[in-house]
């Protein structure tokens, strides 16, 4: 793996939680919809209307509780109620205002590497809710510069990379997802490091490997970023 000038992290699942907050979420989801619905069916019908609204609404909480609040209808036939719909946009607001948890060696990893390298954070979701989440971290001192876009592919990633005058050779990203974080960014040339989450959402989930050896590495946790960097540039 080539030297690094720039090293750039996921937030979701990378620096702090985001998933366990919406698996606590969709288990109350369930347990709402268990009079009418077995849980095959409401996860099914649930992810059908995400992806359905996708276009519309995009990634993050306003989204899915849109989505959640539109199947239970469907599932319910109409029939749930308006004090039901008020817990879900209920629900919705604390996923929302819910606090901000890093994940164990955020702090300690960033501080490691700041000295040495350009920290940037390339995030996407909901624009208002991740700058929340991320003022609120702490961290914001840390990066040199934060994108926070609508999706993550090869074309959104090369141009970042274009604007900010970086080439894909002194690029490097690091995080959660194999489908946002990892595969776009080695097909463009650069380097990419997975740091697995126990959780990973069904959209982002995928059976397409990795095939560049020499630029790909996989971490238990981030606290061994730092080592990795040491023992291979």
């Amino acid at each position: 793996m080539q030297a690094p000038r720039v090293i750039a992290f996921d937030a979701d699942d990378t620096l702090w939680h985001n998933e366990t907050v919406f698996a606590r979420a969709h288990e109350q989801y369930r347990e709402l919809l268990s009079h009418y619905h077995d849980i095959d069916t409401v996860d099914r019908i649930l992810f059908a209307t995400e992806m359905r609204n996708l276009r519309l609404y995009g990634y993050g909480v306003k989204g899915y509780t849109l989505s959640a609040i539109e199947t239970a209808i469907e599932l319910t036939e109409g029939k749930i109620s308006s004090e039901e719909i008020s817990l879900l946009l209920q629900r919705g607001r604390e996923m929302i205002d819910h606090p901000v948890e890093l994940l164990d060696h955020v702090t300690p990893t960033l501080n490691a590497l700041s000295p040495q390298f350009e920290l940037w954070l390339i995030t996407k979701g909901d624009l208002h809710h991740q700058q929340s989440k991320l003022d609120r971290s702490g961290l914001i001192k840390q990066f040199q510069t934060i994108e926070i876009v609508a999706e993550k592919n090869a074309s959104v990633y090369a141009n970042i990379l274009r604007r900010h005058n970086c080439a894909p050779e002194e690029f490097l990203m690091v995080g959660n997802s194999m489908k946002s974080d990892i595969l776009p960014v080695l097909s463009l040339g650069a380097s990419a490091v997975y740091v697995p989450f126990h959780l990973t959402w069904e959209h982002e989930r995928t059976d397409e490997k990795p095939e560049a050896p020499d630029r790909y590495h996989k971490l238990d946790h981030l606290g061994e970023l730092p080592g990795l960097l040491d023992r291979n540039i």
